[in-house]
């Protein structure tokens, strides 16, 4: 379970003892055809006849089934897991823990690592609004979130990071979604090596941001493809949600609450699509 771990019956009260107001932000995106994907991954729903079903019985019911068909823990809002990315080293695929690849990746579902393991997270929420902080709507594709730029926020907000808590940030990147699909899916904003190696060390469970990767895309590092993602999923089991929608609570200035998920059981999934929450 990784940074799963730190969650605990103490970390659900402090996240619960947050609700004061009853007020529930939605997070989660719109699953859409038409809407930013990683290169080489499709969505699409059909319904398959109208009405699917019927009509049966005397009462002539009719209904509806849909098919899905996509990469499903890997489109739209998304959480990874474990499994999702490894690390090549010496011709051996390294995952989480040292998992070796050749032990339990199989076309069928990985028999490690699987997101069905990771259980629901109920914990403290934090958000880091990087666009106000920098006094911007949105912050440039590529613009570095450095390690600084966190605790500066976070200080203006007075608000702190505790062991356990989700981090989302909120960079207003998110505003060019099913708006501008080609600047959104070009790079991003987001966080680099340095605020990755700091978010570790403060014992999280996952950081999650309005853009597709949530580390800075390109990277820092040209020669490097996603190290904050090798640097939090694979290094510290720490858990990555991306393509959130934070308009609505940053707008608000709500940063810190009850934040919910629970991953869809898909017994070997890499990862999840669901709707998080956050409750203030």
């Amino acid at each position: 379970r990784g940074a799963a771990n730190r969650l605990s019956n103490d970390k659900v009260l402090e996240a619960t003892a947050l609700i004061r107001e009853g007020r529930i932000y939605e997070l989660g995106r719109d699953y859409e055809a038409g809407m930013p994907l990683f290169p080489g991954r499709h969505y699409s729903l059909t319904i398959p006849g109208s009405p699917t079903h019927g009509p049966f019985g005397e009462n002539q019911l009719v209904g509806h089934d849909e098919l899905v068909s996509a990469q499903i823990g890997q489109v739209g809002t998304q959480f990874d897991g474990l499994g999702h990315v490894g690390t090549r080293i010496d011709g051996e695929d390294r995952f989480y823990n040292g998992f070796k690849r050749r032990d339990f990746g199989t076309p069928y579902g990985l028999a490690r690592l699987g997101i069905e393991n990771v259980g629901p997270i109920i914990t403290r929420g934090v958000l880091i609004d990087m666009a106000a902080h920098k006094g911007v709507d949105r912050l440039a594709v590529g613009e570095v979130i450095t390690a600084d730029d966190l605790q500066d926020a976070l200080s203006e907000q007075g608000t702190e990071i505790r062991e356990g808590d989700a981090v989302l940030i909120h960079t207003g990147h998110g505003q060019l979604w099913m708006v501008d699909n080609d600047e959104y899916s070009r790079g991003g904003p987001g966080i680099g090596m340095d605020a990755a190696r700091w978010l570790a060390a403060q014992k999280i469970v996952m950081t999650a941001a309005d853009t597709s990767t949530v580390e800075v895309i390109p990277s820092e590092d040209p020669n490097m493809a996603f190290p904050v993602h090798q640097e939090l999923l694979v290094r510290h089991g720490i858990y990555n949600m991306e393509n959130l929608n934070l308009t609505a609570i940053a707008k608000d200035g709500v940063y810190e609450f009850a934040f919910m998920f629970s991953p869809v059981r898909f017994k070997g999934g890499t990862g999840s699509p669901g709707n998080p929450i956050a409750v203030k």
